[in-house]
């Protein structure tokens, strides 16, 4: 895919329905089981983790500033800073870590300092009781996707998929215009504005206008989640899938898989999002374009589809309400998705 051709922008105001907030009660959403953590405020503090990759305390520092002039405490996890191999800390200490995030009630959210790997090894040991009684905002994307599944499975939570610490701009001032919007987009999303974003035409879109819960993430966890305790369930759900250093094959592969669990039939519509292809072996080449494999396991429904969508391992990656209704519409001028 061509990301040069992405074009996402917040919807005017003038276009979208006025926001609604909570600020004290988890509410459930309209039409839905799915609850919704209160919005933050001003002084409310977000807790900072690693429970997947390593990372330092330098690299999160931007982020930690900036939150901060947002006007949110942050508290720093134990897992910042520390390492085993790839990991930011053992399972244990990453266990341990998130878990106090999890039962602190001073914590309003939970900003996952980066992806990799590594949180499939815990998530079976966290205790969610406390959890599901004040739920709180979790932030992630990549491999957080385990949780944005694991929530929509069994708890019926709403998360945030968006970017992470560790693609804060170094220097804000300096900052490219898309950075700026993406991650301010995560503000938003906490604060409990209306979210709502638009992408251009794409010639292989299905046009057509839907409500739905929205769920997904990275296409390669959602696959591997299959028959576990996290496994997606996207029956009469919107999805978005996106991914990063694939090959066309194994696309191809993970799609089978949706496709062969159900997990494309009852959609109520379908966003793709960036997908990084890895370049065909010489000698091996696949034959057909990410278009083309997505368009081949649906062909038989009737759902909206929008390719294109500005969310993934790119720049323009806007924060998204996973388990929250969204309005989805695709049509001759390109797609509009915005919250209910």
């Amino acid at each position: 895919m061509n990301r040069k051709h992405f074009l996402s922008s917040f919807i005017a105001a003038a276009t979208i329905l006025p926001a609604f907030k909570t600020l004290a009660n988890t509410v459930e959403n309209e039409n839905s089981s799915f609850k919704t953590p209160p919005y933050l405020k001003p002084g409310d503090t977000i807790g900072v983790t690693s429970p997947a990759g390593y990372i330092t305390l330098e690299q999160v520092q931007p982020s930690i500033l900036q939150m901060q002039s947002w006007g949110f405490n942050i508290k720093i996890g134990d897992t910042i800073g520390k390492r085993d191999f790839t990991y930011g800390g053992n399972d244990e200490e990453r266990l341990i870590d998130f878990q106090k995030m999890l039962d602190d009630p001073n914590i309003k959210a939970i900003m996952c300092a980066r992806g990799g790997y590594g949180f499939v090894r815990i998530i079976d040991q966290l205790d969610f009781s406390s959890f599901k009684r004040n739920p709180k905002w979790i932030i992630g994307f990549s491999d957080i996707t385990v949780l944005h599944c694991h929530l929509v499975k069994n708890y019926g939570i709403a998360s945030i998929h968006s970017k992470m610490c560790n693609s804060f701009p170094d220097d804000w001032s300096k900052a490219e215009p898309i950075q700026i919007e993406t991650i301010l987009s995560i503000k938003n999303a906490l604060i409990g504005e209306q979210m709502g974003y638009t992408a251009p035409i794409n010639i292989n879109n299905r046009i057509g206008k839907t409500d739905g819960i929205l769920v997904g993430g990275n296409l390669s966890i959602i696959e591997t989640l299959a028959g576990s305790n996290s496994d997606l369930d996207t029956k009469n759900k919107i999805l978005f899938i996106e991914d990063t250093g694939e090959y066309l094959y194994s696309i191809d592969r993970m799609l089978w898989n949706l496709k062969r669990t159900d997990k494309l039939k009852d959609l109520k519509g379908l966003i793709v999002g960036g997908f990084k292809v890895k370049p065909d072996d010489a000698g091996e080449e696949f034959g057909k374009t990410v278009y083309e494999i997505v368009m081949e396991k649906v062909k038989e429904y009737n759902y909206p589809i929008a390719f294109d969508f500005p969310v993934g391992h790119q720049r323009n990656n806007f924060a998204l309400k996973c388990g929250v209704n969204h309005t989805l519409i695709v049509n001759e001028t390109g797609t509009v998705l915005r919250t209910v």
